[in-house]
């Protein structure tokens, strides 16, 4: 890892999505959006190295409970327990629908009903990643979404997980298709032979399905650039304990993917030293140093004058994930606007979100924490505004409006308002 003062640490963003990934992505969406399964077929097969047939593309759905009723009893009691956790926390977000009154007898009001449809897609490359599962449906089940989906990359012979059928069985999926890629988001947005159209796409992805989810939002909703995984650190804390434990929260993250990026701020010269030496003697632990070597050589340690100073420089990275182990975090929080998930105290490490606190680790990346949210239940409803006026609440609001019309010179606007006053 890299020790940068602040003034020298410059802001790592993607400068944009690279042409050539664009150009390769579009022909790839073009061509399931017209030929349907039989791209699908094809694309798996080079993609993936996965001969399937269309009767293949969708999983059987008894291999499902098949596939829970295997697990292990302790897999299931821990996937049961955070699944709970993380309905809870959804279902308290549900928003509220409201009736006020503006002006005597113009009642307004606001209601929120799901979305009809959703799908979610589950990364495949390097993990199974079974968690993204209840992440990405219990949200849209909370909401009352009726029909919900999950498109992965097939493993070799076909296979997907057992521990993501499980967890799909669990999270009460639909369907699940053995697809992944750009040509999964394309079949979910567009439909095929097989897979049904969605009315939304949620879930992260590398920057092929990122780039094929920026390309469908003209015909479908998306979420939001969700991946790969970064973290950023702020501490002041020399316990030799903690410094090995954030170490271990930098390394976490850095093993999602070569891309991911991790930052340690710190005041403290001597916390920085030592965590660098801690990172860089854990990165040889469980045989990922080929990820890690990667990931790392993009990592790095900023040292900044006081909290302020840091309080600025994580608003401007708006990381996906920041963990704040301080004297003090109370205060640092409220300061930060800009952050996915905000894990405060030296007992909450960024895994514990990812897994079982309850909250979703499916979160803004690249920047967009400065205009995006977790995804949450309120991802899966959609508004509808109500106005209900009595014939007095219109006269005491017309005038109004009738001049505002006027003045924009929509006559007929003018008029709609007038011939229910009463007026000529």
């Amino acid at each position: 890892m890299k020790i940068l003062n602040y003034e020298n640490f410059r802001l790592w963003r993607p400068e944009g999505m690279p042409e050539q990934v664009m150009e390769s992505v579009r022909r790839i969406v073009s061509d399931v959006k017209s030929r349907g399964d039989a791209a699908l077929l094809e694309y798996t097969e080079r993609f993936d190295g996965v001969k399937l047939s269309a009767q293949e593309i969708m999983v059987d759905p008894k291999d499902l409970k098949e596939a829970y009723d295997s697990a292990p009893e302790g897999v299931k009691k821990a996937l049961s327990n955070s699944a709970e956790r993380i309905r809870i926390f959804q279902e308290r977000q549900l928003p509220e629908p409201f009736i006020l009154e503006t002006s005597p007898g113009v009642l307004v009001g606001v209601r929120f009903r799901p979305i009809r449809s959703t799908g979610a897609y589950i990364p495949g490359g390097r993990a199974a990643y079974f968690s993204t599962v209840l992440m990405t449906l219990l949200p849209a089940k909370a909401a009352g979404v009726s029909e919900c989906v999950v498109s992965t990359p097939p493993k070799e012979g076909g296979r997907v997980p057992n521990i993501i059928l499980a967890a799909t069985h669990m999270a009460g999926a639909d369907r699940i298709y053995r697809v992944g890629g750009p040509q999964a988001i394309a079949a979910m947005a567009y439909g095929t032979e097989s897979v049904r159209k969605v009315e939304k796409i949620v879930g992260p992805g590398n920057i092929y399905v990122t780039a094929a989810k920026m390309l469908v939002s003209w015909d479908v909703a998306v979420d939001m650039p969700a991946g790969p995984s970064e973290l950023v650190i702020y501490t002041d804390s020399d316990d030799p304990r903690i410094c090995e434990w954030l170490a271990a929260d930098l390394l976490a993250q850095a093993e999602h993917d070569p891309k991911a990026k991790v930052i340690l701020i710190t005041s403290r010269g001597e916390v920085a030293a030592r965590i660098e030496e801690l990172v860089e003697k854990g990165s040889g632990e469980f045989g990922k140093e080929e990820i890690l070597k990667e990931s790392l050589s993009n990592a790095c340690i900023v040292l900044v004058k006081n909290e302020q100073e840091a309080i600025k420089l994580i608003n401007e990275i708006a990381p996906e994930h920041l963990e704040l182990v301080c004297e003090d975090p109370e205060i640092m929080l409220n300061e930060i606007e800009n952050a996915g998930a905000i894990f405060v105290g030296e007992y909450s490490p960024v895994a514990i979100g990812d897994y079982t606190a309850g909250t979703n680790h499916v979160l803004p990346t690249m920047g967009w924490a400065k205009r995006a949210s977790p995804l949450s239940v309120r991802d899966f409803l959609k508004a509808s505004e109500v106005v209900r006026c009595t014939k007095e609440g219109l006269l005491s609001v017309g005038a109004d409006g009738k001049m505002l019309a006027e003045s924009e010179g929509m006559s007929y606007h003018a008029k709609s308002i007038v011939l229910r006053m009463g007026e000529k």
